[in-house]
């Protein structure tokens, strides 16, 4: 299949090697250049969509908006052609997207994905899929390329967006309720190792604990997903719960922590070093 690809960071390169080893004609566009082997580089984003299918990963709506729909490749689309928006948005703006592909005849794909640049790197992410079922299946061997599994999220293309929002909220979530338990822990003559082996052997075996107790313990805070990304997604399901007109306390709560952490110059460091604050925070001052 010919394959577009727009948007070239640590998760999209990696997305558009595995399309590319899998055999797929892979032709991609990057705002910042690059090269990968055995993908052609493209001169503009409009390049891209001359394919059967378009993987989009960028940042955010802005940077969607501003590569997809201010300079019109939709218009440049080849005919059948499905876009796939991977990336994390908000859920008013996929519904804005579902508008603008109807209007230019393309098809539309919410593909949100989970996992890491080392989950993507080994082509297992967790897919979230939401639109036309005939456009999914469409594109659904392409999924299977970059994917461990591909999870039906309905014919309601935002429904995946909007979940895949509720999923990151959860994960900081999980990032702040060990924080919280180590102030508590450790307080008592707890080592942090002996208290995490404890969850992550009984109650709290998920990927989400394993990875960001082991950055906690550690005190290791390398980039995996950046806390200013983290915090974006926060202001996103902040933005749902307030059209909702629903108070989330919880999440409240941690997009507060995260404003913190990113506000403290840590944006550039996994979003899990947020733990550190509220670890710091609880410390008795030198005189006390």
């Amino acid at each position: 299949m010919d394959v577009g690809f727009i948007g070239l960071g640590a998760m999209g390169k990696a997305m558009a090697r595995n399309l590319a080893v899998a055999g797929h004609a892979v032709r991609a566009w990057n705002r910042s250049g690059g090269a990968i082997e055995g993908v052609t580089m493209v001169d503009t984003p409009a390049q891209a969509f001359e394919s059967d299918a378009v993987f989009t990963m960028l940042s955010d709506d802005a940077a969607i908006r501003s590569v997809v729909l201010a300079p019109g490749a939709l218009d440049e689309a080849r005919a059948g052609a499905v876009h796939i928006v991977a990336s994390t948005i908000s859920v008013a703006f996929a519904s804005e997207l579902v508008a603008a592909h109807e209007k230019a005849g393309v098809g539309f794909v919410s593909a949100p994905v989970l996992g890491r640049p080392d989950v993507a790197a080994k082509g297992e992410l967790n897919v979230l899929a939401g639109g036309d079922p005939a456009a999914v299946e469409r594109i659904r061997p392409l999924l299977e390329v970059i994917g461990g599994r591909i999870w039906d999220m309905g014919p309601h293309a935002p429904a995946a967006n909007a979940a895949k929002i509720a999923c990151n909220m959860m994960i900081s979530m999980a990032i702040e309720a060990m924080a919280e338990a180590v102030v508590l822990t450790e307080a008592n003559g707890l080592s942090r190792d002996r208290f995490f082996d404890l969850i992550l052997g009984t109650l709290f075996g998920s990927r989400s604990y394993q990875v960001y107790s082991a950055n906690i313990a550690n005190g290791n805070y390398e980039p995996g997903f950046k806390a200013m990304l983290g915090l974006k997604d926060l202001r996103l399901a902040s933005e749902v719960a307030a059209d909702m007109g629903r108070a989330l306390p919880m999440l409240a709560a941690v997009h507060g922590r995260m404003a913190e952490a990113v506000e403290a110059g840590l944006g550039d460091r996994d979003w899990s070093v947020m733990a550190e604050l509220t670890i710091g925070a609880s410390r008795p001052a030198p005189n006390q």
